[in-house]
């Protein structure tokens, strides 16, 4: 399959980032994409109030990338924000198919971290969610869910042989480290292809610098093997790429850590095969007086 990573800067303005969209859709649908990735908050960037900008999936942000998708033929995903019914906003991934149909997926993980508390504005979601492209099958995350591997395992098992990550990363000491590494990770514990795309380095020096998770670029598709097969810098760039969808049959095969993997016991439960205190002191000593 043939996948564009779209690694642009969003603006404030809803409009102005769809005439950012349409322009990537289309350079990327004419190299032969079938499948165009966003980060999230494409919509509208991170710093700003966000309730204001918030639409239902059948608003007209999300009917206008419908279009997009349709006119270009391909299958378009970006993030955006839809109204939650406690006054808060969903961090939704929006799914805009050619045949003119959409889907949401709300991010489950909130990035209540690093001294950034999304919660305060946002609602989590509830369901993991899952796509199909010419028959494949992908997975959705967020941004924050790359941290979350069973999330991934269960897209795996669910038939997911792509996952794909839209994100707004938050800069700051090893971050960028942090992204690489987890995006690498997440492929292996899967065996799917992870497709994580960033929002690009804002080229506001001020909005970079304001303290919320507007993006430091370096997308990333890592293979089934753990292979990075494809890196951005920090800047604006799209392009595309051609993902070898045998390698997750082979690495299920090879690698199997989703045949392999045990359900793990509650915590709380003492294992059978852990001695008393005074067998195991006894032990000791025998093994002292015996070396």
């Amino acid at each position: 399959m043939r996948v564009a990573m779209a690694q642009i800067s969003s603006t404030d303005d809803p409009s102005e980032n769809l005439v950012t969209l349409r322009a990537a859709t289309q350079d990327a649908a004419s190299r032969g994409a079938r499948l165009v990735v966003f980060p999230e908050a494409t919509m509208c960037r991170f710093g700003v109030p966000l309730k204001p900008v918030a639409e239902d999936l059948d608003g007209p942000w999300a009917r206008a990338v419908s279009e997009v998708a349709a006119s270009a033929g391909v299958t378009v995903v970006a993030g955006m924000f839809t109204p939650s019914d406690d006054g808060r906003v969903f961090n939704t991934v929006l799914v805009a198919h050619p045949d003119g149909s959409r889907q949401g997926y709300d991010k489950l993980h909130l990035y209540d971290a690093f001294g950034f508390q999304e919660s305060k504005t946002v609602a989590a979601g509830s369901e993991p969610l899952t796509f199909e492209v010419d028959g494949v099958t992908v997975g959705m995350a967020t941004c924050y869910d790359i941290r979350f591997p069973a999330l991934f395992t269960n897209l795996a098992r669910r038939g997911a042989q792509i996952v794909v990550v839209p994100t707004s990363w938050g800069a700051g000491p090893g971050k960028i480290h942090q992204w690489k590494v987890l995006a690498t990770a997440r492929a292996l514990d899967s065996t799917t292809f992870v497709v994580a795309v960033g929002q690009a380095l804002p080229p506001d020096e001020a909005v970079a610098g304001s303290g919320a998770p507007t993006g430091i670029g370096h997308s990333q598709i890592t293979d089934p093997f753990g292979t990075v097969v494809a890196a951005y810098p920090e800047r604006v760039g799209v392009d595309v790429h051609d993902l070898d969808l045998a390698l997750v049959e082979k690495a299920r095969k090879q690698l199997a850590v989703l045949a392999n993997e045990r359900e793990l016991p509650a915590g709380g439960a003492v294992s059978s095969k852990v001695a008393p205190t005074g067998e195991r002191l006894r032990e000791s000593d025998d093994r002292g007086r015996n070396p």
